[in-house]
Protein backbone atom coordinates (compact mmCIF):
# COMPACT_ATOMS: atom_id res chain seq x y z
CA UNK A 1 0.00 0.00 0.00
CA UNK A 2 1.09 3.84 -0.71
CA UNK A 3 -0.11 6.78 0.69
CA UNK A 4 0.75 9.93 -1.78
CA UNK A 5 0.71 12.93 0.32
CA UNK A 6 0.70 16.45 -0.59
CA UNK A 7 0.94 18.93 1.90
CA UNK A 8 0.89 23.11 1.89
CA UNK A 9 2.46 25.13 4.72
CA UNK A 10 3.06 28.51 5.82
CA UNK A 11 6.41 28.37 4.69
CA UNK A 12 9.86 26.48 3.73
CA UNK A 13 10.95 25.69 7.41
CA UNK A 14 9.68 22.68 9.82
CA UNK A 15 11.05 24.13 12.93
CA UNK A 16 9.10 27.14 12.57
CA UNK A 17 6.49 26.82 9.72
CA UNK A 18 3.17 24.74 10.04
CA UNK A 19 0.81 23.08 7.82
CA UNK A 20 -2.38 24.48 5.89
CA UNK A 21 -3.73 21.84 4.20
CA UNK A 22 -3.28 18.26 3.83
CA UNK A 23 -4.65 15.68 1.00
CA UNK A 24 -3.76 12.06 1.03
CA UNK A 25 -4.43 9.98 -1.96
CA UNK A 26 -3.95 5.72 -1.12
CA UNK A 27 -3.18 3.25 -3.86
CA UNK A 28 -3.13 -0.28 -3.17
CA UNK A 29 -0.52 -1.02 -5.69
CA UNK A 30 -3.31 -1.10 -8.72
CA UNK A 31 -5.28 1.75 -8.24
CA UNK A 32 -6.47 4.45 -5.77
CA UNK A 33 -8.63 2.84 -3.11
CA UNK A 34 -9.38 5.72 -0.33
CA UNK A 35 -8.58 9.65 -0.70
CA UNK A 36 -9.30 12.52 1.74
CA UNK A 37 -8.26 16.47 1.98
CA UNK A 38 -8.76 18.92 4.61
CA UNK A 39 -7.77 22.68 5.16
CA UNK A 40 -5.79 23.02 8.31
CA UNK A 41 -5.58 26.09 11.16
CA UNK A 42 -1.82 26.63 11.38
CA UNK A 43 -2.77 28.53 14.12
CA UNK A 44 -0.59 31.81 13.04
CA UNK A 45 -0.98 34.18 9.91
CA UNK A 46 0.01 32.96 6.68
CA UNK A 47 2.67 35.29 4.58
CA UNK A 48 1.22 37.13 2.31
CA UNK A 49 3.02 35.42 -0.17
CA UNK A 50 2.20 32.28 0.38
CA UNK A 51 -1.54 33.17 0.10
CA UNK A 52 -0.63 34.63 -3.44
CA UNK A 53 0.90 31.77 -4.24
CA UNK A 54 -1.26 28.77 -2.58
CA UNK A 55 -4.56 30.49 -2.75
CA UNK A 56 -5.24 29.45 0.78
CA UNK A 57 -5.91 32.73 2.98
CA UNK A 58 -6.07 33.05 6.66
CA UNK A 59 -10.21 33.41 6.02
CA UNK A 60 -10.14 30.04 4.66
CA UNK A 61 -8.58 28.30 7.66
CA UNK A 62 -9.97 30.37 10.11
CA UNK A 63 -12.85 27.53 11.42
CA UNK A 64 -10.80 24.59 9.69
CA UNK A 65 -9.46 21.99 12.34
CA UNK A 66 -5.86 22.19 13.84
CA UNK A 67 -3.56 19.15 13.12
CA UNK A 68 -3.83 17.45 16.55
CA UNK A 69 -7.86 17.00 15.25
CA UNK A 70 -7.02 15.58 11.82
CA UNK A 71 -3.51 13.45 13.45
CA UNK A 72 -5.28 10.26 14.49
CA UNK A 73 -7.25 9.61 10.78
CA UNK A 74 -3.61 10.22 8.94
CA UNK A 75 -1.98 7.81 11.05
CA UNK A 76 -4.37 5.53 10.29
CA UNK A 77 -4.78 6.21 7.06
CA UNK A 78 -1.00 5.90 6.46
CA UNK A 79 -0.85 2.63 8.75
CA UNK A 80 1.37 0.34 6.96
CA UNK A 81 2.17 2.46 3.71
CA UNK A 82 4.78 3.61 2.57
CA UNK A 83 4.84 7.74 2.42
CA UNK A 84 5.00 8.88 -1.10
CA UNK A 85 5.22 12.05 -2.24
CA UNK A 86 7.04 14.38 -4.70
CA UNK A 87 10.31 15.82 -3.04
CA UNK A 88 8.99 13.12 -0.16
CA UNK A 89 11.76 14.33 2.59
CA UNK A 90 9.88 18.08 2.49
CA UNK A 91 6.08 16.81 3.02
CA UNK A 92 6.98 13.84 5.52
CA UNK A 93 9.87 16.22 7.45
CA UNK A 94 6.49 18.50 8.22
CA UNK A 95 4.72 16.00 9.20
CA UNK A 96 7.24 14.25 11.47
CA UNK A 97 7.41 17.39 13.13
CA UNK A 98 3.64 18.33 13.81
CA UNK A 99 3.30 14.88 15.46
CA UNK A 100 6.58 15.42 17.12
CA UNK A 101 4.94 18.65 18.76
CA UNK A 102 2.13 16.08 20.11
CA UNK A 103 4.42 13.60 21.45
CA UNK A 104 3.99 11.54 18.87
CA UNK A 105 7.13 9.67 16.70
CA UNK A 106 5.93 8.65 13.10
CA UNK A 107 7.86 7.05 11.32
CA UNK A 108 6.50 5.63 7.39
CA UNK A 109 9.32 4.21 5.05
CA UNK A 110 9.43 6.79 2.06
CA UNK A 111 9.46 6.62 -1.59
CA UNK A 112 10.21 9.58 -4.13
CA UNK A 113 8.77 10.36 -7.09
CA UNK A 114 10.91 13.05 -8.35
CA UNK A 115 13.75 9.73 -8.10
CA UNK A 116 12.05 7.34 -9.16
CA UNK A 117 10.69 9.81 -12.08
CA UNK A 118 14.53 9.75 -12.73
CA UNK A 119 15.58 6.40 -12.51
CA UNK A 120 12.45 5.49 -14.78
CA UNK A 121 11.72 8.62 -17.21
CA UNK A 122 14.92 10.10 -18.01
CA UNK A 123 15.81 12.50 -20.15
CA UNK A 124 13.76 15.01 -18.57
CA UNK A 125 14.13 18.51 -19.16
CA UNK A 126 12.71 18.89 -15.72
CA UNK A 127 11.44 16.90 -12.65
CA UNK A 128 9.58 19.66 -10.69
CA UNK A 129 5.73 18.44 -10.72
CA UNK A 130 4.58 21.04 -12.81
CA UNK A 131 6.99 20.73 -15.77
CA UNK A 132 7.62 16.57 -15.67
CA UNK A 133 2.85 16.73 -15.88
CA UNK A 134 3.20 18.81 -18.63
CA UNK A 135 5.84 16.98 -20.56
CA UNK A 136 4.33 13.73 -20.30
CA UNK A 137 0.76 14.56 -20.71
CA UNK A 138 -0.83 14.22 -16.56
CA UNK A 139 -3.50 17.00 -16.28
CA UNK A 140 -2.65 19.06 -13.23
CA UNK A 141 -5.83 21.19 -12.13
CA UNK A 142 -5.57 23.43 -8.35
CA UNK A 143 -1.58 23.70 -8.80
CA UNK A 144 -0.05 24.64 -5.54
CA UNK A 145 -3.15 23.14 -4.03
CA UNK A 146 -2.55 19.88 -1.86
CA UNK A 147 -5.41 17.92 -3.50
CA UNK A 148 -4.53 19.10 -6.72
CA UNK A 149 -1.12 18.22 -6.37
CA UNK A 150 -1.79 14.87 -4.84
CA UNK A 151 -3.58 13.78 -6.83
CA UNK A 152 -1.35 14.87 -9.89
CA UNK A 153 1.37 12.60 -8.15
CA UNK A 154 -0.88 10.14 -7.84
CA UNK A 155 -1.86 9.98 -11.54
CA UNK A 156 2.21 10.13 -11.90
CA UNK A 157 2.84 7.72 -9.57
CA UNK A 158 0.40 5.06 -10.99
CA UNK A 159 2.20 5.66 -14.14
CA UNK A 160 5.62 4.60 -12.66
CA UNK A 161 4.31 1.62 -11.72
CA UNK A 162 3.13 0.24 -15.36
CA UNK A 163 6.53 1.47 -16.55
CA UNK A 164 8.49 -0.52 -13.93
CA UNK A 165 6.07 -3.34 -14.38
CA UNK A 166 6.74 -3.06 -18.32
CA UNK A 167 10.35 -2.87 -17.76
CA UNK A 168 10.54 -6.26 -15.92
CA UNK A 169 8.11 -8.10 -18.51
CA UNK A 170 10.12 -10.55 -20.99
CA UNK A 171 11.16 -8.73 -24.34
CA UNK A 172 10.94 -4.87 -22.76
CA UNK A 173 12.98 -2.72 -24.41
CA UNK A 174 13.94 0.86 -22.68
CA UNK A 175 13.51 2.53 -26.38
CA UNK A 176 9.75 1.84 -26.26
CA UNK A 177 9.56 3.07 -22.93
CA UNK A 178 8.28 6.72 -24.51
CA UNK A 179 5.68 5.38 -26.76
CA UNK A 180 4.36 2.97 -23.73
CA UNK A 181 4.17 5.87 -21.21
CA UNK A 182 2.71 8.26 -24.08
CA UNK A 183 -0.04 5.67 -24.87
CA UNK A 184 -1.51 5.73 -21.22
CA UNK A 185 -4.37 7.81 -21.64
CA UNK A 186 -4.27 10.84 -19.23
CA UNK A 187 -7.50 11.66 -18.80
CA UNK A 188 -8.61 8.23 -17.86
CA UNK A 189 -9.30 7.43 -13.44
CA UNK A 190 -6.66 6.18 -12.50
CA UNK A 191 -6.96 2.61 -11.66
CA UNK A 192 -8.51 1.91 -15.26
CA UNK A 193 -5.92 -0.21 -17.18
CA UNK A 194 -6.57 -2.43 -20.44
CA UNK A 195 -5.66 -5.19 -18.23
CA UNK A 196 -5.08 -5.75 -14.67
CA UNK A 197 -2.02 -5.68 -13.60
CA UNK A 198 -0.55 -8.30 -10.99
CA UNK A 199 -0.50 -5.97 -8.01
CA UNK A 200 1.54 -8.74 -5.99
CA UNK A 201 4.53 -8.76 -8.40
CA UNK A 202 7.83 -7.61 -6.88
CA UNK A 203 8.51 -4.25 -8.58
CA UNK A 204 12.22 -4.27 -8.58
CA UNK A 205 12.44 -0.25 -9.52
CA UNK A 206 10.20 1.00 -6.85
CA UNK A 207 11.19 -1.07 -3.94
CA UNK A 208 14.84 0.35 -4.93
CA UNK A 209 13.47 3.88 -4.83
CA UNK A 210 12.29 2.57 -0.92
CA UNK A 211 15.53 1.32 -0.37
CA UNK A 212 17.61 4.65 -1.66
CA UNK A 213 14.34 7.47 -0.73
CA UNK A 214 17.21 9.18 1.48
CA UNK A 215 19.02 9.57 -1.06
CA UNK A 216 20.16 12.74 -3.29
CA UNK A 217 17.70 12.19 -6.61
CA UNK A 218 20.75 12.42 -9.17
CA UNK A 219 22.91 10.14 -6.64
CA UNK A 220 22.97 6.46 -7.23
CA UNK A 221 23.35 3.72 -4.38
CA UNK A 222 26.46 2.40 -6.31
CA UNK A 223 28.04 6.03 -5.63
CA UNK A 224 27.45 5.82 -2.05
CA UNK A 225 28.86 2.34 -2.25
CA UNK A 226 31.89 3.16 -3.33
CA UNK A 227 32.50 5.74 -0.25
CA UNK A 228 35.40 4.88 1.53
CA UNK A 229 35.33 4.29 5.42
CA UNK A 230 38.78 6.09 5.81
CA UNK A 231 39.93 10.04 6.74
CA UNK A 232 39.49 12.56 4.35
CA UNK A 233 37.87 15.40 2.78
CA UNK A 234 34.63 15.16 0.55
CA UNK A 235 33.25 17.42 -1.95
CA UNK A 236 29.40 17.85 -3.37
CA UNK A 237 28.75 18.56 -7.07
CA UNK A 238 26.05 19.46 -8.62
CA UNK A 239 25.23 18.58 -12.55
CA UNK A 240 27.22 20.77 -14.11
CA UNK A 241 30.02 19.72 -11.97
CA UNK A 242 31.23 22.85 -10.32
CA UNK A 243 31.82 21.99 -6.09
CA UNK A 244 28.82 23.36 -3.95
CA UNK A 245 29.82 21.82 -0.43
CA UNK A 246 33.15 20.58 1.02
CA UNK A 247 33.15 18.51 4.23
CA UNK A 248 35.65 16.51 6.18
CA UNK A 249 35.30 12.94 8.47
CA UNK A 250 37.32 10.48 9.94
CA UNK A 251 34.92 8.13 8.06
CA UNK A 252 33.44 9.64 4.61
CA UNK A 253 31.25 7.15 3.91
CA UNK A 254 29.63 7.43 7.78
CA UNK A 255 29.60 11.17 7.29
CA UNK A 256 27.93 11.34 3.68
CA UNK A 257 25.20 8.64 4.97
CA UNK A 258 24.28 10.97 7.80
CA UNK A 259 24.09 14.09 5.72
CA UNK A 260 21.50 12.53 3.10
CA UNK A 261 19.67 10.81 6.81
CA UNK A 262 19.06 13.77 8.20
CA UNK A 263 15.52 15.36 8.05
CA UNK A 264 15.11 18.30 5.79
CA UNK A 265 15.13 21.94 7.72
CA UNK A 266 14.35 24.39 4.90
CA UNK A 267 13.29 24.72 1.13
CA UNK A 268 17.23 25.58 1.12
CA UNK A 269 18.33 22.24 2.41
CA UNK A 270 15.89 20.43 0.23
CA UNK A 271 17.57 22.44 -3.01
CA UNK A 272 21.31 21.86 -1.67
CA UNK A 273 20.10 18.13 -1.48
CA UNK A 274 18.41 17.93 -4.77
CA UNK A 275 21.60 19.37 -6.03
CA UNK A 276 23.72 17.08 -5.37
CA UNK A 277 25.09 15.04 -8.68
CA UNK A 278 28.43 13.63 -7.89
CA UNK A 279 30.44 13.09 -5.12
CA UNK A 280 34.30 12.82 -5.01
CA UNK A 281 37.16 12.84 -2.17
CA UNK A 282 40.55 13.17 -0.99
CA UNK A 283 41.95 10.67 1.39
CA UNK A 284 44.11 12.33 4.39
CA UNK A 285 44.47 9.36 6.98
CA UNK A 286 44.55 12.16 10.32
CA UNK A 287 41.97 14.01 11.43
CA UNK A 288 43.95 17.26 11.46
CA UNK A 289 44.68 17.22 8.14
CA UNK A 290 41.34 16.80 6.91
CA UNK A 291 40.47 19.58 9.08
CA UNK A 292 43.35 21.85 7.89
CA UNK A 293 42.91 20.59 4.51
CA UNK A 294 38.79 21.37 4.30
CA UNK A 295 39.37 24.26 5.71
CA UNK A 296 41.43 25.96 3.11
CA UNK A 297 39.37 23.98 0.65
CA UNK A 298 36.32 25.95 1.63
CA UNK A 299 38.39 29.09 1.20
CA UNK A 300 39.48 28.65 -1.99
CA UNK A 301 36.98 27.11 -4.19
CA UNK A 302 33.84 28.97 -1.46
CA UNK A 303 31.66 26.38 -2.46
CA UNK A 304 27.70 27.75 -2.73
CA UNK A 305 26.59 25.94 0.25
CA UNK A 306 29.68 26.62 2.64
CA UNK A 307 29.16 30.27 2.94
CA UNK A 308 29.82 30.22 6.69
CA UNK A 309 32.89 29.03 6.46
CA UNK A 310 33.89 30.29 3.11
CA UNK A 311 35.66 33.97 4.10
CA UNK A 312 39.59 33.88 3.46
CA UNK A 313 40.36 37.39 4.00
CA UNK A 314 41.40 38.18 8.08
CA UNK A 315 42.14 42.34 7.52
CA UNK A 316 43.02 42.53 11.04
CA UNK A 317 44.93 41.24 14.12
CA UNK A 318 45.95 41.34 17.77
CA UNK A 319 49.31 42.56 17.78
CA UNK A 320 52.32 43.14 20.74
CA UNK A 321 55.02 45.27 21.73
CA UNK A 322 57.21 46.67 24.46
CA UNK A 323 56.32 50.47 25.96
CA UNK A 324 59.50 52.30 27.44
CA UNK A 325 58.43 51.50 30.87
CA UNK A 326 58.73 48.30 29.97
CA UNK A 327 55.10 47.00 30.40
CA UNK A 328 54.25 44.79 27.25
CA UNK A 329 50.89 46.71 25.59
CA UNK A 330 48.54 44.80 23.43
CA UNK A 331 46.62 46.15 20.70
CA UNK A 332 44.41 45.28 17.48
CA UNK A 333 45.54 47.23 14.15
CA UNK A 334 45.38 46.01 10.47
CA UNK A 335 46.78 42.75 9.29
CA UNK A 336 47.55 43.69 6.13
CA UNK A 337 50.70 44.52 3.65
CA UNK A 338 52.03 47.62 4.51
CA UNK A 339 52.13 46.20 8.26
CA UNK A 340 55.29 44.23 8.49
CA UNK A 341 54.44 42.84 12.29
CA UNK A 342 52.88 39.42 12.69
CA UNK A 343 49.94 39.37 14.41
CA UNK A 344 49.42 37.26 17.51
CA UNK A 345 45.99 36.11 16.06
CA UNK A 346 44.72 37.25 12.54
CA UNK A 347 40.91 38.26 12.40
CA UNK A 348 37.84 39.19 10.36
CA UNK A 349 37.86 42.65 10.59
CA UNK A 350 39.18 45.60 13.29
CA UNK A 351 35.34 45.65 15.30
CA UNK A 352 35.86 42.10 15.43
CA UNK A 353 39.68 42.03 16.70
CA UNK A 354 38.67 45.13 19.38
CA UNK A 355 36.10 42.91 20.56
CA UNK A 356 38.40 40.14 21.01
CA UNK A 357 40.94 42.44 22.95
CA UNK A 358 37.95 43.60 25.35
CA UNK A 359 37.50 39.94 26.02
CA UNK A 360 40.95 39.03 27.07
CA UNK A 361 41.30 42.11 29.18
CA UNK A 362 38.47 41.56 31.39
CA UNK A 363 39.78 37.93 31.88
CA UNK A 364 42.83 38.40 32.41
CA UNK A 365 42.51 41.79 34.56
CA UNK A 366 44.60 43.30 31.96
CA UNK A 367 44.85 47.55 31.45
CA UNK A 368 42.80 49.08 29.44
CA UNK A 369 44.98 52.29 28.56
CA UNK A 370 47.74 49.67 27.93
CA UNK A 371 46.06 47.86 25.43
CA UNK A 372 44.97 51.08 23.36
CA UNK A 373 41.31 50.81 24.73
CA UNK A 374 40.83 53.73 26.41
CA UNK A 375 42.41 57.29 25.58
CA UNK A 376 43.26 59.22 28.45
CA UNK A 377 46.81 60.59 29.62
CA UNK A 378 45.79 59.74 33.25
CA UNK A 379 44.32 56.33 34.56
CA UNK A 380 41.87 54.23 32.85
CA UNK A 381 38.03 53.68 34.12
CA UNK A 382 38.85 50.11 35.14
CA UNK A 383 41.24 51.72 37.59
CA UNK A 384 38.82 54.13 38.63
CA UNK A 385 36.18 51.03 39.46
CA UNK A 386 39.12 49.03 40.94
CA UNK A 387 39.31 46.56 38.09
CA UNK A 388 42.70 47.77 37.11
CA UNK A 389 45.78 47.55 39.22
CA UNK A 390 47.08 50.49 38.10
CA UNK A 391 49.30 49.81 35.73
CA UNK A 392 48.21 52.86 33.42
CA UNK A 393 49.93 55.11 35.69
CA UNK A 394 52.60 52.50 36.96
CA UNK A 395 51.49 51.92 40.54
CA UNK A 396 51.78 47.85 39.46
CA UNK A 397 55.29 46.72 38.55
CA UNK A 398 55.96 46.04 35.06
CA UNK A 399 56.84 42.00 35.86
CA UNK A 400 53.42 41.55 37.42
CA UNK A 401 51.29 42.50 34.74
CA UNK A 402 53.32 41.53 31.88
CA UNK A 403 52.62 37.93 33.73
CA UNK A 404 49.41 38.07 32.78
CA UNK A 405 49.75 39.37 29.26
CA UNK A 406 51.80 36.26 28.82
CA UNK A 407 48.93 33.78 30.05
CA UNK A 408 46.63 35.96 27.91
CA UNK A 409 48.86 35.91 24.74
CA UNK A 410 49.65 32.11 25.77
CA UNK A 411 45.33 31.22 25.66
CA UNK A 412 45.56 32.65 21.89
CA UNK A 413 48.65 30.75 20.48
CA UNK A 414 50.44 27.73 20.71
CA UNK A 415 52.37 25.79 23.47
CA UNK A 416 55.97 25.74 21.46
CA UNK A 417 56.48 28.20 18.77
CA UNK A 418 57.82 25.59 16.62
CA UNK A 419 56.71 22.26 16.14
CA UNK A 420 55.87 19.46 13.49
CA UNK A 421 52.23 17.05 14.72
CA UNK A 422 53.05 13.31 13.26
CA UNK A 423 50.39 11.64 12.70
CA UNK A 424 48.66 8.69 10.59
CA UNK A 425 48.91 8.60 6.84
CA UNK A 426 47.07 7.41 4.04
CA UNK A 427 48.52 3.58 4.10
CA UNK A 428 49.95 1.63 6.78
CA UNK A 429 53.53 2.54 5.75
CA UNK A 430 52.84 6.38 6.00
CA UNK A 431 52.57 9.40 8.15
CA UNK A 432 51.01 12.95 7.83
CA UNK A 433 53.19 16.19 9.40
CA UNK A 434 51.63 19.15 9.65
CA UNK A 435 54.33 22.00 10.35
CA UNK A 436 54.08 25.22 12.84
CA UNK A 437 56.99 27.17 12.43
CA UNK A 438 57.95 30.63 14.34
CA UNK A 439 53.86 30.76 16.11
CA UNK A 440 52.67 29.68 11.88
CA UNK A 441 51.08 27.24 10.07
CA UNK A 442 52.94 26.28 7.36
CA UNK A 443 51.53 23.22 5.70
CA UNK A 444 50.94 19.17 5.88
CA UNK A 445 52.49 16.39 3.94
CA UNK A 446 53.46 12.69 4.17
CA UNK A 447 56.45 10.89 5.01
CA UNK A 448 57.06 7.22 4.70
CA UNK A 449 58.35 5.33 7.64
CA UNK A 450 62.02 5.21 6.58
CA UNK A 451 61.50 9.15 7.02
CA UNK A 452 63.89 10.49 9.77
CA UNK A 453 65.19 14.45 10.68
CA UNK A 454 66.60 16.23 13.59
CA UNK A 455 66.14 19.64 11.97
CA UNK A 456 62.60 21.67 11.30
CA UNK A 457 63.70 22.57 8.22
CA UNK A 458 63.99 18.75 6.55
CA UNK A 459 60.26 18.79 6.84
CA UNK A 460 59.59 22.03 5.15
CA UNK A 461 60.97 20.05 2.33
CA UNK A 462 58.31 17.65 2.12
CA UNK A 463 55.12 19.90 3.39
CA UNK A 464 52.46 21.90 0.55
CA UNK A 465 52.49 25.46 2.08
CA UNK A 466 49.44 26.42 3.05
CA UNK A 467 47.97 30.01 4.09
CA UNK A 468 47.86 31.16 7.51
CA UNK A 469 44.63 32.28 9.45
CA UNK A 470 42.59 32.34 12.71
CA UNK A 471 40.57 29.36 11.41
CA UNK A 472 43.84 26.95 11.07
CA UNK A 473 45.47 28.59 14.17
CA UNK A 474 41.89 27.79 16.42
CA UNK A 475 41.92 23.82 14.84
CA UNK A 476 45.39 23.42 15.21
CA UNK A 477 45.12 24.40 19.11
CA UNK A 478 41.92 22.45 19.85
CA UNK A 479 43.30 19.71 17.77
CA UNK A 480 46.21 19.87 20.30
CA UNK A 481 43.76 19.94 23.29
CA UNK A 482 42.24 17.07 22.79
CA UNK A 483 43.71 13.50 23.72
CA UNK A 484 45.08 12.44 19.88
CA UNK A 485 47.58 10.00 19.27
CA UNK A 486 49.74 11.89 17.22
CA UNK A 487 53.69 12.33 17.77
CA UNK A 488 54.56 16.07 18.71
CA UNK A 489 58.40 17.18 17.36
CA UNK A 490 58.85 20.25 19.22
CA UNK A 491 62.40 22.62 17.86
CA UNK A 492 64.39 25.01 19.72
Amino acid sequence: MYAIIDLETTGGQPTQDRITEIAIYIHDGDKVVDSYATLLNPGRPIPFYIQQLTGITDEMVKEAPRFHEVAKKVVQMTEGCVFVAHNVRFDYSFLKKEFADLGYTYSRKTLCTVRLSRSLIPGQPSYSLGKLCQNIGIPLNNRHRAAGDAEATAILFDRLLKISQQAEAPGYEQANLSAKLMAVDAAAPMGQRPTKQPSARKIAAVQQAIKTALLPPLITPEKVASLPQEAGVYYFHDEQGEVIYVGKSINIYKRIQQHFAVDYKSRKSLEFKNSIADITWELTGSELVALLHESAEIKRLKPFYNRAQRRSVFPAGIYMRVDENGYKRLYYGRADANNQEVPIIALGNQFKAKGFLYHKVAKYNLCQKLCDLYKTTSSCFDYQVHRCKGACIGLEPAEEYNRRVDEAIESITYEHQSFVIIGEGRRADERSVVLVEHGRYQGFGYIDDTFTARRLEAFKDVIKPQVDNKDVQQIIRQYMRTKHKDKVKVFA
